[in-house]
């Protein structure tokens, strides 16, 4: 059987956060997809070098040069779901900084998994602002590879079960267990692998979410002073797995 040789790129979605295992681990949909893959008998070799905060153009100079170096056979990419929180995000810039993935891929033999995020907008300020910006992205970005079949997608923005507050953690933006759970079970069925039994629907009970201005003075007022002063949640952060790491079947 073909080992596997995959890698992860990206921002907080490929990272993991929101689905802090009891150790403190940030686990994440990238690394039950690896996971899975494995349980599934094929040997698979796993590196992570996804960073919460990340806009997608760090995101495609940085991270896909160090993954390239890796020589993998499968590549999972995701990108521009902090781009699209700005008040100035421009989706067709976003879309085309898939260009260089697709001609990395190609030239190397990769296989890409193209992603979408999940769609946190129900539940957000201005989430009718993002619930827009969002659709368009994910537009643009299909119609730059409609023509590929080549390519692995496993779109999350659509689905609409997923948008049910029960899949995310307390901030609203980031997915807990049950939501990781769903994306990674999202890519094994796109990879034609078999998805573990629960994970569709993780029998999970997600925290209780802080309302009004408890939620604002915790979430909303952080990530605004961040943005205020230029800094990043990922500042002073390194990659998870930045070297393969063999995944137990």
């Amino acid at each position: 059987m073909e080992a596997v040789r995959y890698v992860a790129i990206g921002d907080s979605f490929t990272e993991g956060v929101g689905d802090e295992t009891p150790d403190g681990h940030v686990r994440g949909w990238a690394d039950l997809v690896a996971q899975g893959w494995a349980s599934s008998g094929v040997p698979v070799e796993y590196a992570n070098l996804a960073i919460r905060g990340r806009l997608i153009r760090p995101i495609v100079e940085e991270q896909l040069p160090a993954a390239l170096a890796l020589k993998p056979t499968h590549l999972s990419f995701n990108g521009g779901g902090n781009d699209m929180l700005r008040p100035k995000a421009d989706a067709n810039a976003i879309a085309d900084l898939l260009n260089p993935v697709l001609e990395a891929c190609d030239a190397n033999g990769i296989t890409l998994i193209l992603l979408s995020g999940a769609n946190p907008s129900a539940r957000l300020p201005l989430g009718k602002v993002f619930q827009r910006r969002g659709d368009e992205l994910v537009g643009l970005v299909e119609q730059r590879v409609a023509h590929r079949d080549d390519i692995v997608r496993a779109y999350n923005w659509p689905d609409t079960t997923l948008m049910d507050g029960r899949f995310w953690s307390e901030d609203r933006l980031h997915m807990n267990a049950r939501g990781h759970h769903r994306v990674a079970a999202r890519v094994l069925d796109s990879l034609g692998v078999e998805v573990p039994e629960g994970w569709w629907d993780l029998d999970f009970e997600a925290a209780a979410g802080k309302k009004g201005l408890a939620y604002y003075r915790e979430f909303v007022g952080p990530w605004i002073h961040r943005r205020l002063t230029g800094r990043s949640s990922g500042d002073g952060r390194t990659a998870k797995f930045p070297t393969w790491t063999p995944i137990a079947d």
